[in-house]
């Protein structure tokens, strides 16, 4: 298969896999446990997490799309193998820090992240310069949630254990 129609199939799965993680778990804004934290200063506002998202999502599909595309490719399985369990890893934040209100597994979760992004980055160059070009964004995206996910667990140290305000609940009786 041509790497357009490899992109068909990998962008839109991308993005929609990580609109479904973020949905699932209730993140963002409207979240209540999550409004009842106290953020750091250089919180972007709520609008800006599902602009970047979709923006990084669609880099990450078009990135493998290309590792998938690149037929001989020495490593190419590796690359692949490694950018889908990074993948898995990166759809499993929502749910763990949202959900859960776990903020520390969270850190630890992006973590995991950077330093596998980190191993794939020079791993994809190797198989196709864009491809890992593609993933900077990504990986300095994935510094700075590092940065925000680390003083979210300094500001708020039993995170966990917060409740909304009465009035913040999600339950309506209409």
């Amino acid at each position: 298969m041509s790497f357009a129609r490899i992109a068909l199939i990998t962008v839109p799965a991308t993005v929609l896999l990580g609109t479904l993680s973020g949905m699932l778990s209730n993140s963002g804004d409207e979240n209540p446990w999550f409004r009842a934290l106290e953020m750091p200063s250089f919180m972007p506002p709520g609008w800006a997490f599902p602009v970047a998202w979709t923006t990084l999502y669609i880099c990450l599909g078009l990135s493998l799309a290309l590792l998938i595309a690149s037929h001989g490719a020495p490593r190419r399985g590796a690359a692949i193998a490694l950018f889908l369990v990074q993948l898995a890893v990166n759809y499993s934040w929502s749910p763990v820090f949202f959900g859960l209100h776990q903020v520390e597994a969270g850190l630890a979760l992006i973590g995991v992240m950077i330093v596998m992004t980190l191993i794939l980055i020079p791993l994809a160059g190797r198989i196709h310069k864009v491809a890992a070009l593609l993933l900077l964004p990504y990986l300095g995206w994935l510094c700075f949630a590092f940065a925000l996910n680390y003083q979210v667990m300094v500001l708020n140290p039993d995170a966990s254990k917060v409740a909304p305000d009465a009035s913040s609940t999600d339950i309506r009786l209409d």
